[in-house]
């Protein structure tokens, strides 16, 4: 057996063992909430009625169930783009009407990035307008949906193709170090887009206004003071006019780091919650949260650019897939193709990394605000408001949280003493 056949069956092999994996978890989350669907848990029973825990575990199911069908469509739609002969077919067809050059190569990078996009569309579209309009989430209107996803594939092509063409132009240039230059070239892209995005990029798509005068924009005024947090701007975002779902968060750097609410969670918080939400999103920032997440991406932005490059010099590679050797936007294709199949299993190393995050950012809002209970009172609220699955399956959450279950960080909060804020 040839090394390109052997890597074919490797790589099938690995994508189905994610597939089956997926589906393995899915059935083992549904399952446990079924098993605590008849009455309402009774660690939740003073804080949700059984109509409204009723109703989050239909919501549960259901989207359980779409995701299973989007995971195996997705997986048999990879197996066929990587084994149908689909991409060798578009790629000497982009080539020999276009040449070889690092602008073509980028060209051919985003067609075929668009064209998987595709598929999924319909998943999309029936999660937007069939499962969160079934359960009273949905509140934007088909034309929006679709001027979104236009904007989306402008910005993309706007962005994403110039730099998809300088990577190749550092291939080029540089040769044997071109993936150094590139995984420079990437990394100030990102920082540059933490800087710009809520400048330019966040108001195509949301208005954002001042938070009006008043006591709740004195009361979160006063807590940035008293945690050393200063804003350049407090804002609310009108995230009403697609979801019902709510958020908090603040964006930027320096003095253009601003925080924005949602109108949605305005509307279903009290002010002492906003206060303790917010104290939350301000011990992200304290404990420099923002700042290792970062660090981390780049580590492993830069392991992916250097597998690429190792890749890009092996000709089983691109053989086992039926394109020429030599191509490093191929490898980068390839590599952007399978790279989620391998980092799949790394996901509950990311999250029990994250979810220690949260535990810290909650106990920073907890001794910021002198007690627990406005902090647990928003987030009881926000997984009702949200129809949160209250009862995971430990396993699942640990695949696909990037927060802990309510129930363990309503106990975390109440050990914590109300210390002060440091």
């Amino acid at each position: 057996m040839t090394a390109p056949e052997l890597v074919r069956i490797a790589v099938l092999s690995a994508i189905l063992a994610r597939w089956l994996a997926e589906l393995g978890l899915a059935r083992m989350n549904r399952r446990h909430v079924l098993r605590h669907a008849s009455s309402v848990p009774e660690a939740f029973k003073d804080s949700i009625d059984s109509p409204a825990y009723a109703k989050s575990v239909r919501y549960t199911l259901a989207k359980n169930h779409l995701g299973v069908l989007e995971d195996t469509f997705n997986t048999f739609v990879l197996i066929a783009f990587l084994f149908s002969g689909v991409l060798p077919w578009g790629f000497e067809w982009f080539t020999g009407r276009l040449g070889s050059s690092a602008w073509a190569m980028a060209a051919f990078l985003f067609a075929t990035a668009v064209a998987l996009s595709l598929p999924g569309i319909p998943f999309d579209w029936h999660a937007q307008f069939r499962l969160e309009e079934r359960f009273g989430f949905n509140t934007t209107t088909r034309r929006l949906w679709w001027t979104d996803r236009l904007k989306g594939l402008l910005l993309a092509l706007v962005l994403g193709y110039p730099l998809l063409g300088l990577i190749l132009k550092f291939v080029e240039w540089s040769s044997e170090h071109w993936w150094l230059w590139a995984y420079g070239l990437v990394l100030g892209f990102q920082l540059l887009m933490v800087v710009l995005a809520p400048i330019l990029i966040l108001p195509l798509f949301n208005k954002f206004t001042p938070l009006p005068e008043g006591p709740l924009r004195d009361r979160l005024l006063a807590l940035g003071d008293r945690t050393g947090f200063r804003a350049r701007d407090m804002q609310v975002m009108d995230g009403s006019k697609r979801s019902r779902h709510s958020n908090a968060f603040f964006t930027g750097f320096g003095r253009f780091r601003k925080i924005v609410l949602f109108d949605t969670l305005i509307e279903q918080l009290t002010g002492p919650e906003l206060e303790a939400v917010l104290a939350h999103e301000i011990g992200h920032y304290r404990k420099k949260h923002v700042a290792k997440m970062l660090l981390g991406s780049a580590a492993g932005l830069l392991a992916g650019f250097y597998a690429v490059s190792w890749l890009a010099k092996q000709a089983w590679f691109y053989r086992a897939f039926g394109f020429p050797p030599g191509h490093v936007a191929l490898a980068l294709l390839l590599f952007g193709l399978l790279g989620g199949v391998v980092t799949f299993w790394f996901g509950p190393l990311v999250n029990l990394w994250s979810r220690r995050f949260e535990y810290q950012a909650d106990r920073f809002a907890v001794q910021s605000m002198g007690e627990p209970e406005s902090l647990i009172g928003a987030l009881r609220k926000l997984n009702e408001k949200n129809l949160s699955n209250l009862t995971p399956h430990p396993l699942y959450s640990g695949f696909y949280y990037s927060h802990p279950m309510l129930l363990e960080r309503v106990r975390a909060c109440r050990s914590l003493s109300a210390a002060p804020a440091g």
